[in-house]
């Protein structure tokens, strides 16, 4: 289970000012919200998709849901884990994928899956077990022993989520899984987060693929500019908003407040 409550994050940032001074244009610093007051909670078995186009907060969002970033105001709690006082504790019970990340290239699969089991503290025989398990989840037999430098995309990718298995975490949260991935890799990252859904595993996923969130979030919560803008399981966003798209439903809030020309 997460919950989470008004949370939000700011960063300052450097703009230029409309003033010309000795036709050089100067630069002031302002504070701007990536993610404003957003609450929400997800239960146990769910797919939960974050849906928004770049710039819209989603990876601010699960950086601060995986330990990544410190909220600037706000509360989560990770099953029976306050962030704010057990957050080594609450970080366990988490697979986390951000969008960027940058595996050891020298390194085969086993060895990385290897390394990252005895972060977590796990035995040889558990790490050594967990292993074999998810070589069959993610079908990695084929490359398991082969320089992560060497492997395709999808592969890669695979090795990226397998990092995040070797715990045997309760909840997976992904940024963005499927980006630039061919049809046939994106397929068996969806296929298994359908299946630790059927385990009882909780998945909270960023995309901007709204097709792919259509056929497979329990629930979907639609950012922009740091906030959430709508919210609901894929029938009851289609019958409020009398379409079969996600995409229209989102473009029609977008345009309404004026920023269309933004995403």
């Amino acid at each position: 289970m997460i919950e989470v409550n008004k949370l939000s994050k700011s960063f300052t940032r450097e703009v230029k000012d409309n003033v010309c001074k000795k036709k050089k244009l100067r630069t002031k610093k302002e504070d701007f919200l990536a993610v404003n007051n957003v609450s929400f909670k997800v239960d146990k078995g769910q797919i939960i998709g974050i849906l928004g186009p770049n710039g819209a907060g989603k990876t601010t969002l699960l950086r601060m849901l995986g330990g990544i970033l410190t909220p600037s105001s706000g509360h989560i709690q990770i099953n029976q884990y306050d962030y704010q006082t057990d957050k080594n504790a609450a970080k366990k019970e988490i697979g986390y994928l951000s969008g960027n990340t940058k595996l050891y290239n020298r390194l085969s699969p086993r060895e990385l899956l290897t390394t990252f089991g005895s972060l977590y503290d796990m035995s040889k025989e558990d790490i050594k077990n967990s292993i074999e398990n998810i070589i069959k989840i993610m079908d990695m037999s084929d490359f398991i022993d082969n320089r992560i430098e060497n492997l395709s995309t999808g592969q890669t990718q695979r090795t990226s989520i397998a990092r995040c298995l070797i715990h045997n975490p309760s909840i997976y949260i992904f940024d963005e899984p499927t980006l630039g991935l061919d049809v046939l890799s994106s397929k068996s990252i969806i296929d298994f987060m359908k299946s630790e859904k059927e385990k009882g595993k909780t998945v909270i996923y960023s995309t901007h693929y709204m097709e792919e969130a259509e056929i497979l979030c329990d629930k979907i919560y639609m950012m922009h500019k740091g906030e959430f803008i709508e919210e609901g399981t894929c029938e009851e966003l289609k019958d409020k908003y009398n379409t079969n798209s996600l995409r229209d439903i989102f473009i029609k809030l977008v345009s309404e407040r004026g920023d269309l020309n933004e995403i």
